[in-house]
């Protein structure tokens, strides 16, 4: 890709984006779940009230890609929602955001990132690996889809 890779924090007016890029490939591979419906209807009440950040991956003025970090303990976010418009995949825009996900939190004090995924999803969970993620017991998740969580310790 020869244009520029920008991510941006939540504007309201990619709102309708941060829907539509996560229920594609939550149509894609799942079904999406009321809980889903929910945090995708309602990002502002879900993630940003709530203490959490949604992130948008633009090339010029086209956002291509999302993620949202959960506040989800004292010094732990969740990378939630994560996703890449299915024509800009193969550009390393998922790396981009990874890497911006555990610089951002790392930058907000978090200890750790963590996140729930299914292993279907292998390039997404390659991708992890690859920054450091280990697998935990996936424990309560609110996603019936979930059948792996990862975790990356932000301080050694």
């Amino acid at each position: 890709m020869n244009t520029a890779l920008t991510i941006e924090p939540y504007q309201q007016k990619w709102a309708p984006d941060f829907k539509r890029l996560n229920t594609a490939w939550l149509e894609e591979f799942f079904e999406v779940e009321p809980v889903d419906h929910q945090m995708l209807s309602n990002p502002e009440e879900y993630y940003i009230n709530k203490g959490g950040f949604i992130y948008f991956a633009l090339v010029q003025d086209t956002v291509v890609g999302c993620y949202a970090l959960i506040k989800s303990g004292k010094d732990c976010f969740e990378l939630s929602k994560m996703a890449v418009d299915k024509a800009y995949q193969g550009h390393q825009i998922g790396h981009a955001m990874v890497q911006h996900a555990l610089a951002t939190a790392a930058g907000l004090g978090a200890l750790t990132l963590q996140l729930y995924s299914h292993k279907k999803l292998g390039a997404a969970i390659h991708l992890y690996k690859k920054y450091g993620f280990e697998e935990i017991p996936v424990g309560n998740s609110i996603y019936k889809r979930s059948d792996i969580r990862m975790e990356k310790k932000l301080t050694t």
